[in-house]
């Protein structure tokens, strides 16, 4: 644990902040550290000596402020920590940009791992490594069992027309980071708005639900969802489809994006389905068009990380990369598609 300052996050008007809304919580001086992983929304490990907390803020510079809402991520976790879906506590959202240099929040720090490759999975065995990912379904079924209105989250989004919207949303980012030709994902594209399901009742959707995304506890179950970022009211299948997706393994080496699903012991994506099926009631008939969404949305975000980095707006390793693993999700999108 560094006793610097980190970039982006001034302990001492931390500490002083805290100190004025919520007199004696800290007790000591505050140490920090970036905790690495993420490439969006900056995290960092925060304690006074005994007690830890985590507190979230923007990418340093210039944001889109809808692209990165500390009140959208601190009003959610609040609604959801009363319930049976595993959030960090909320401890203080401050929304007054001059504290240290941007809205933030603090939250409480839960014990737990994230796991993020194949390797660190194999690490448990195949027996563990079953039991966490039929965990993370079953957190999955419990985030979309919560009433959006008795949780306080009416107006949290627009579930009317959701799906259409998300298919806009995707196409226009292909657009603005298109400079290549991509054989196959207009195609995708079309296709998925040809075949547009009937969405269930709305509920609370992450929007980038993966064991990426969550921690595990000692015995093996989900102690805390997090990266709240993308959430929004809408079609829980979405998050299916994208759990599914990210199941099945990708034959890449030293792969950019999460390896996880080639873990001994891994479910399968039917298993998958199934049991989300049998724990939510919902009918799951058209997953085949929520997974092929999904590559579609990953190939089209890999595009837009390919398109910074062929103009140097990108830092750090695997980068150049990108690019290649693009042909693959549209490919996989088309296959996906066509069994629906």
């Amino acid at each position: 644990m560094s006793q610097g300052t980190p970039p982006g996050l001034d302990l001492e008007r931390l500490r002083a902040h805290l100190d004025r809304e919520r007199p004696g919580l800290v007790h000591g001086p505050l140490s920090a550290e970036l905790i690495e992983g993420g490439r969006s929304n900056l995290t960092y490990r925060v304690t006074d000596g005994s007690a830890r907390w985590v507190v979230r803020r923007p990418p340093l510079g210039h944001v889109l402020a809808t692209a990165h809402d500390m009140a959208r991520e601190h009003r959610v976790i609040s609604a959801l920590h009363p319930t049976a879906v595993p959030v960090p506590e909320p401890v203080l959202l401050c929304e007054d940009a001059t504290v240290i240099g941007s809205p933030f929040y603090v939250m409480e720090l839960v014990a737990g791992t994230p796991y993020r490759t194949a390797g660190q999975l194999a690490a448990l065995g195949p027996g563990r490594t079953r039991e966490v990912v039929l965990s993370l379904v079953d957190a999955l079924v419990a985030l979309h069992s919560v009433d959006p209105a008795a949780a306080g989250l009416e107006g949290f989004g627009r579930p009317d027309g959701f799906l259409e919207r998300q298919l806009r949303r995707w196409g226009k980012q292909l657009a603005a980071s298109r400079d290549r030709e991509l054989p196959g994902i207009d195609t995708l594209h079309e296709g998925l708005a040809k075949a547009l399901p009937r969405s269930p009742a709305p509920t609370v959707v992450h929007g980038d639900y993966r064991l990426d995304n969550v921690l595990v506890g000692a015995d093996d179950r989900i102690t805390a969802i997090l990266d709240w970022e993308m959430s929004t009211l809408g079609d829980p299948l979405t998050d299916l489809g994208l759990l599914v997706m990210y199941s099945r393994p990708l034959d890449l080496a030293d792969s950019p994006v999460s390896t996880t699903a080639g873990a001994p012991g891994h479910p399968d994506p039917a298993e998958l389905i199934e049991r989300y099926a049998a724990g939510s009631g919902r009918d799951v008939s058209d997953i085949a068009w929520y997974t092929a969404f999904a590559w579609f949305k990953l190939a089209v975000i890999l595009e837009g990380i390919h398109y910074r980095f062929t103009l140097g707006q990108t830092v750090g390793a695997g980068f150049d990369r990108i690019g290649d693993l693009v042909p693959v999700f549209i490919r996989n999108g088309l296959t996906t598609l066509q069994e629906s």
